[in-house]
């Protein structure tokens, strides 16, 4: 019932509807999409530059979904939500859906419960949804499991930051937008990264952009459409199968079986491997 009025374009069921899946009811469809990912490190303005990104989608009459990740609330274990509150068109368009969620604990920037969530949206006709990630790190590797295009935000006065992430995440990346092109530094940052990807294989194109003025948002945005249909690279369909392995494993009927016998000593890990296999 709920998705039928979610199809039908209810947004109070497909609300209750993602919340069934956030707690566990797996979905999948095979409806097409586009899933756009949105990471970087803390304070590079992620948020805003989505929010304007989304305007731009819905101007032109696209559809657009967002999936906001916050950290969890150490008191309530909910999202914090602040990235609602930076998103000031989320929501108002017609055209746009935003919907924030929690970590709730997980190691990773990218709540496992995603990829069903982008499914669900999928299928109630949001064809291109923005997964925005809670920060940048080895952690961000797991947006290259649900986003078919990933944009890096990167932002003047982070030093060598773009050497320590080349070796990482910089490997999934699609395009990166140099945010607060507004400032003095933003072009200088642009050429360091440029210079600092050009012994690279993989041509990333570098933007500038600037989430306060608009500057540079709808040539990001027509860059963002150009890659869809790309075929996957080898380091995205990596992450894809070690997430699907994931999933698997942790949806083992016998998990925790095996973990008993482990934290008992009756089995050793290769033969619960072994048994897992099975």
């Amino acid at each position: 019932m709920e998705l039928d009025e979610a199809i039908e374009g209810s947004r109070l069921a497909l609300s209750r509807a993602l919340t069934l899946v956030e707690n566990g009811l797996s979905f999948s469809t095979e409806e097409d999409g586009m899933v756009i990912g949105v990471t970087g490190a803390p304070g590079v303005g992620k948020s805003c530059l989505v929010d304007r990104i989304a305007t731009s989608l819905a101007k032109d009459g696209i559809k657009v979904a967002i999936l906001a990740v916050d950290p969890s609330s150490p008191v309530s274990g909910g999202a914090l939500l602040g990235d609602r509150i930076r998103m000031q068109s989320a929501d108002v368009d017609d055209l746009i859906y935003m919907r924030s969620l929690a970590t709730r604990g997980e190691s990773g920037a990218v709540p496992s419960v995603i990829g069903n969530m982008t499914n669900l949206l999928k299928e109630c006709g949001w064809k291109h949804i923005i997964v925005e990630t809670v920060g940048s790190g080895q952690a961000e590797f797991k947006i290259a499991a649900v986003a078919d295009t990933i944009l890096l935000v990167e932002a003047p006065g982070r030093g060598d930051s773009i050497q320590a992430e080349k070796a990482g995440i910089i490997e999934l990346v699609d395009l990166i937008a140099v945010n607060k092109s507004d400032l003095p530094q933003a072009e200088a940052a642009a050429s360091d990264i440029e210079q600092a990807l050009s012994a690279g294989s993989k041509d990333i194109p570098v933007m500038l952009v600037s989430a306060q003025t608009g500057d540079g948002v709808s040539e990001l945005v027509q860059k963002i459409l150009e890659t869809e249909g790309q075929s996957m690279t080898r380091p995205k369909w990596r992450e894809k199968l070690n997430s699907e392995w994931m999933r698997q494993l942790n949806s083992h009927p016998d998990l925790e079986s095996m973990l008993d016998g482990l934290e008992e000593g009756s089995l050793n890990l290769d033969e619960a491997i072994n048994n897992l296999r099975r």
